[in-house]
């Protein structure tokens, strides 16, 4: 049973990145480029580290995450906001020295902190987007990521705090975009 849920995790991120492509083309959303940037970055390293750890549920949301972070920051760099502030700048330094600490720790529990540290502090120039522009963004898109980290809950194989810590995360974040996204649809 779990398979499943990991299947099912794995296509509806597999399907979001489409959906905010689609919208980006089309001018509704707006991609923060310093988010998209680090997100990149810890996707792509989080993979990694997991394909290491020979982890086989965690991967599979890890690994479509990567996918996604590249065609989002790649879209970005044409039709997306932002990047350069002060403010900017600081999350970026600031992740910067989170993924370091993440990567360069032997503790497996102090990295994974770290990176969803990194990770929402990454995070902060597109909720602060969102938050002032909810125009800017296209909800769906982070309500499948806050489904398919939901569903992956469901596939961890022990209920230990590192287990379900990550898509928990992303399952508070992504909640938040979704909140802050339909805040224009109420005016």
């Amino acid at each position: 049973m779990k398979i499943i849920f990991i299947i099912i995790s794995s296509i509806l991120a597999l399907i979001s990145p489409l959906i905010y492509a689609k919208a980006i083309f089309k001018g509704e959303a707006k991609p923060h480029r310093t988010t998209r940037l680090i997100l990149l970055i810890i996707s792509s390293l989080a993979t990694l580290s997991l394909f290491a750890q020979k982890d086989t549920v965690a991967i599979w949301l890890a690994g479509v995450s990567t996918l996604q972070s590249i065609l989002i920051f790649i879209l970005s760099i044409k039709y997306g906001m932002g990047g350069w502030s002060k403010a900017d700048l600081f999350c970026l330094v600031v992740a910067c020295f989170g993924i370091v600490l993440w990567q360069t720790t032997k503790n497996p529990s102090l990295a994974l902190y770290a990176s969803i540290i990194a990770d929402f502090i990454g995070m902060i120039p597109t909720l602060t987007k969102t938050f002032r522009f909810p125009e800017t963004e296209v909800w769906l898109f982070y309500a499948l990521d806050m489904c398919a980290a939901f569903l992956n809950l469901f596939a961890v194989k022990s209920f230990v705090v590192q287990q379900f810590s990550y898509p928990l995360y992303l399952i508070i974040v992504n909640l938040l975009m979704v909140i802050f996204a339909l805040r224009h649809k109420k005016n």
